[in-house]
């Protein structure tokens, strides 16, 4: 059973793991600033467990990541970072050997891993290059992903077979930065995708293969990961079978939580990482309603129904959650507070 269903009493998110794999955008920070309790926090659980930081965002190298989170106080080594070019190099391998040429839509963390790995690199598909791997950086624009295009088409026109193996870094639709939510990769490749007819294999986050990498490099068999996105972080984390934890300083919030489909459902919600350390709130089922902590909450027919508020704000949201998600009706088919979105 997920411990947001039933927690041992007393018990920490914590308990029972035996590394934190922590995103970063709207986990650790937003922008180059770190978010507030993050450092501290995970600086904390780095005294007892591995701690490895699982990037999306094919911008930076690993060093270049671990540079920036020892600048906001932590402490990791390139090795601590996991990117997802470093998964992207996982499918490429499988379909085209090293010494092989990739044309490359995005920055520094590709073209150093693909380097590191042996392969070639390019930026024009007159090159006839082997394969294409795209991810995201603040400087893409309609010339790579023209190129990305024509290197795909080289063999047939959109959606022909016999094209090259196209591998995306990652698929987020946004991005959280300093100024607010920017457009991510997912909104370039899809840019690809309607000039070559076709879908890449995705590497990132929620998909397997950055995951896979992550617990074979820490010998993880109980990691809990830590994000702020439903779709990536917490989908991810259902389906490679490990526990995890949503904390609301970034993408996904109060609504969303609400409103999360199966599998994307988080076993732990928390509104900042100090709260990696504390006893979580017991659960408990009366009356048609769930109690979290003292506040409850029903679903009566086609209305979600507050019966305490409780003293705490974490456990009505909490409370609404499991009380939505059980009752079996979609959410937009209920009638829910305004103030459970808050």
């Amino acid at each position: 059973m997920s411990p947001l269903f039933g927690p041992r009493r007393g018990a920490a998110p914590l308990d029972g793991v035996d590394a934190v794999f922590a995103d970063l955008d709207g986990v650790v920070y937003a922008g180059p600033h770190a978010i507030p309790h993050a450092v501290e926090s995970l600086n904390r659980v780095a005294e007892t467990m591995p701690v490895a930081y699982l990037t999306n965002n094919a911008s930076r190298s690993d060093e270049q990541v671990a540079a920036h989170l020892r600048s906001l106080g932590l402490r990791p080594s390139a090795r601590d970072v996991v990117t997802s070019p470093q998964a992207a190099i996982r499918l490429l391998a499988a379909s085209v050997d090293p010494g092989s040429l990739v044309l490359v839509v995005g920055g520094d963390g590709i073209v150093t891993e693909l380097e590191r790995h042996g392969y070639r690199v390019t930026r024009s598909a007159d090159d006839a290059p082997d394969a294409v791997m795209q991810g995201f950086h603040p400087d893409v624009g309609w010339r790579q992903l023209a190129e990305a295009a024509f290197a795909l088409n080289a063999h047939g026109g959109p959606g022909e077979p016999g094209g090259i193996p196209w591998i995306a870094t990652n698929m987020d639709w946004t991005i959280p930065v300093e100024r607010g939510i920017a457009p991510g990769n997912g909104t370039l490749v899809s840019a690809v995708h309607t000039a070559a007819g076709r879908f890449p294999e995705v590497a990132g986050k929620p998909e397997a293969p950055i995951f896979d990498e992550a617990c074979e490099r820490f010998g993880a068999e109980r990691p809990l990961m830590v994000g702020d996105r439903l779709d990536t972080d917490i989908r991810g984390a259902n389906r490679a079978g490990m526990a995890s934890l949503l904390v609301l300083t970034g993408i996904d919030r109060a609504k969303q939580a609400l409103a999360a489909d199966a599998a994307s459902r988080p076993d732990f919600i928390v509104a900042d990482l100090r709260q990696l350390h504390d006893p979580y709130p017991e659960v408990e089922r009366r009356r048609g309603g769930v109690r979290v902590g003292r506040a409850e909450v029903r679903v009566d027919g086609r209305r979600v129904v507050i019966e305490r508020d409780g003293d705490e704000p974490l456990d009505l949201l909490r409370a609404a959650c499991l009380a939505i998600w059980e009752c079996g009706t979609a959410i937009h088919a209920l009638d829910v507070p305004e103030r459970l979105y808050r």
